[in-house]
């Protein structure tokens, strides 16, 4: 055959090489690549473009259908297609048209199977480009083609997978970092010559693999090793820039002769050595870090639910903000991935994918080389204008292997987001399944377990799990006393007993139990609003009695003169829904309790602390643990409000909308009558018992500074984010109460 054409195509962490000839038989459907593209869309929707020859293009509306939406739409991942548009309803396109008058009876796997005049033969304009809408749901297992390479070497090779296979005395650790670089083609695995290979191609490798850069290493007992074996080497090379996100984006090197054992006779099958982030590296003295740290303090991710991805967030001047998604590229987010101590990017999203950050949009325009150690050393755009945080940019970062979801799993369960949770451990030498004990079982540990099986954010945690019927052999109690920040990879690396059970409840029906989902709710509270609101008032406490029957005055005051006046420090709050879904309280309809002096029923016990400070953190006024009202009072434009208290209706927040809590809102404030004059800290804490699941908890303090001269009060520098004071005990100042309130 004359004329050879080399394609190669990659799958997303997986590399996969077509290289075809340019006389192809009637039988063999061209290679194409698909993307949806255009204006004000989501991500399963858009302009249908095709990548063809090199060249990307697009579909004209001609004789198009929803048969050929459902091709387009599985080709790309998800399990169908939910409507198509015509006439460049996302945008005209622009280049070639490649496909015109496309016939399909909806069973092909490909676009390019489908009937039509052939590539490139159109009479259509850009003014007619087809779009489609497909299911947001995925087809479980897809990979995605990521690209396609051109290669004039001209050999037939499909190559399916790619590794890192590591030699015997290093395939126990965890995770594996070194080893020889193999291929899959044709069902078996085949090396890659080491003549041309280079530090660059090593670089791309490990990304894919989870870990931000590459050392050196004793070539010489893998030469050894290489000398005994018998050797299969694939037929080409690698040639990447180093840069590059994914293998796929690399180029495809010079055409390797096979000679048997005679090939790369001047070099060796290629091995590349992997530096792991500090979260994931093993220490010889106390195993893995106990817990991830993100180790780079000007970028951070926010909101996302698996370990790797989220919001990109950096700190400029002292203040955290968000990067708009102007040109936001793979490039610059595998710059932060690697920054972060992850591998390269597996996805640059755009449009708020993890949530609405708070805050300035820092940087806009971001343009990487993909060498910088930082997303900061970039050049960017200071200027912001147009961009809001509607266009927060966020990643998705490749990470190491670690094994963790093999240690656990859920059982019993009416879906794989849910069930009861078991461990396997070690006892009497064996390794064995088990559940864990639900003493002390909350919201922090229920989101380690769903995070450690890859399952996002927990939305329940559960301390009763009788009506799930796990497995009767693990049944026994493996784990106890368990206790985690939430920033752990692994159950096992929160506090716990060790092998030192302690379950007085025993396992079984009180064994601990999760459910997961993979989007949550994320508060944040309008730091401007509460320093612009905050002042003095001095009432009767004869006006204050349905606040005493709630405890929103000071302990002192039930001892007071019923003609005294109490000194209330008042103020608004503006609580936000920033995050993928509806905040709703925990607890049913049925358990919610009505209160008869403010005449609404209370759906949480807690759900906002407000306390006043000294400013070395010990609370000099605290507020009482009562439950909310929680409804939206206001949204965003287009955004309809769901909740709302009246008429015991149901209560939350919805993503978009607001709760606003005004300073005249009775238990609205903080009692400080006996509090002397001086400088304070006051702090607001939204949700502090992590009684609802959230995506992010680091927003949810609030912190002002505060000047009290005995006549007034000033409120400044109110900023989102830090640490919270650590609560302490009420029995520690019983002449305190805490204001957490709020009532209609």
């Amino acid at each position: 055959m004359s004329g050879p054409l080399g394609t190669c195509c990659l799958l997303s962490g997986l590399l996969c090489i077509l290289v075809l000839r340019g006389a192809r038989s009637n039988s063999a459907p061209p290679v194409i690549q698909l993307r949806l593209a255009g204006e004000k869309r989501k991500h399963y929707e858009g302009r249908v473009e095709v990548l063809y020859n090199g060249e990307w293009g697009t579909v004209c509306d001609d004789d198009f259908s929803l048969y050929a939406a459902h091709v387009v739409c599985r080709e790309l991942g998800y399990m169908d297609a939910q409507a198509w548009y015509p006439s460049a309803k996302y945008g005209k396109g622009e280049g070639r048209i490649w496909l015109d008058n496309v016939h399909c009876s909806g069973s092909e796997k490909s676009l390019a199977q489908c009937e039509s005049n052939g590539f490139g033969v159109s009479d259509c304009k850009h003014s007619e480009d087809v779009g489609v809408v497909c299911s947001t749901k995925r087809i479980p297992g897809f990979k995605f083609i990521r690209n396609q390479i051109h290669n004039d070497q001209g050999l037939t090779v499909q190559v399916e997978d790619v590794r890192i296979r590591a030699t015997y005395s290093h395939r126990k650790r965890v995770p594996i970092t070194e080893g020889f670089v193999e291929v899959k083609d044709g069902g078996k695995w085949r090396q890659i010559c080491s003549e041309d290979w280079t530090e660059m191609n090593s670089r791309v490798i490990c990304g894919m693999y989870g870990f931000p850069g590459v050392k050196r290493f004793n070539v010489r007992p893998y030469k050894l090793l290489a000398q005994r074996r018998k050797k299969n080497y694939w037929g080409f090379g690698v040639n990447c820039a180093g840069n590059e996100a994914d293998l796929s984006d690399c180029k495809l090197g010079r055409e390797i002769k096979l000679k048997g054992n005679s090939t790369c006779g001047r070099g060796m099958p290629a091995v590349i050595s992997c530096v792991p982030g500090r979260a994931f590296a093993p220490s010889v003295s106390i195993g893995f870090r106990k817990a991830y740290r993100v180790e780079q303090p000007l970028v951070r991710l926010r909101g996302g639910a698996m370990l790797g991805e989220g919001r990109v967030e950096v700190l400029r001047n002292g203040e955290w903000g968000t990067v708009c998604d102007d040109n936001w590229n793979i490039r610059a987010a595998t710059v932060v991935c690697r920054e972060l101590g992850f591998g390269s990017a597996k996805e640059a999203l755009s449009g708020a994918k993890m949530g609405q950050g708070i805050g300035p949009v820092h940087m806009n325009e971001v343009e990487c080389s993909g060498f910088e150690k930082s997303l900061t050393e970039c050049s960017f755009n200071l200027e912001s204008l147009g961009c809001s945080h509607e266009e927060d940019a966020a990643v998705k970062c490749n990470i190491p292997a670690m094994g963790f979801n093999k240690k656990l799993r859920l059982s019993g369960g009416r879906n794989p987001y849910e069930g009861r949770v078991e461990v396997l451990a070690e006892r009497n030498g064996l390794l064995t399944w088990g559940s864990v004990c639900s003493d002390s079982w909350g919201t922090m540990e229920a989101m380690v377990v769903c995070r450690q099986l890859g399952l996002g954010f927990a939305s329940h945690a559960f301390q009763e799990t009788w009506y799930w019927q796990g497995d009767p052999s693990s049944d026994a109690v493996v784990m106890s006393g368990v206790r985690c920040s939430g920033t752990e990879l692994s159950l096992d690396q929160c506090l716990h007993h060790g092998s030192h059970i302690d379950c007085p409840k025993g396992g079984g029906r009180f064994a601990a139990g999760v459910s997961c989902t993979l989007t949550a709710p994320d508060l944040v509270l309008n730091a401007p609003v509460v320093e612009q609101t905050t002042y003095l008032e001095d009432r009767p406490l004869y006006a204050l009695q349905c606040a005493m029957e709630e405890n929103c005055l000071s302990s002192a005051a039930s001892k007071a003169d019923p003609t005294s006046y109490r000194r209330l420090l008042r103020f608004s709050s503006q609580i936000h829904n920033n995050g993928l879904s509806d905040f709703q309280p925990r607890a049913a309809h049925h358990s919610w309790t009505w209160h008869e002096c403010h005449r609404h029923y209370h759906s949480m016990e807690v759900f906002t602390h407000y306390d006043l400070l000294s400013l070395n953190g010990t609370k000099v006024a605290e507020g009482h643990k009562a439950s909310f009202c929680l409804e939206d009072t206001q949204c965003d434009e287009g955004i309809q409000k769901r909740y709302e208290c009246a008429n015991f209706g149901s209560q939350g927040i919805t993503v978009g909308c607001w709760d606003t809590y005004r300073h005249d809102i009775d238990c609205q404030w903080v009692d400080i009558t006996d509090v002397k004059p001086g400088d304070y800290i006051f702090q607001v804490v939204i949700n502090p018992n992590y009684e609802v699941a959230e995506s992010d908890y680091t927003n949810n303090v609030m912190k002002c500074q505060t000047r009290y001269d005995g006549h007034r009060i000033w409120t400044y520098n109110c900023h989102i984010g830090g640490t919270r004071s650590s609560d302490v005990d009420d029995n520690t100042f019983p002449g305190l109460q805490t204001n957490q309130f709020s009532h209609r």
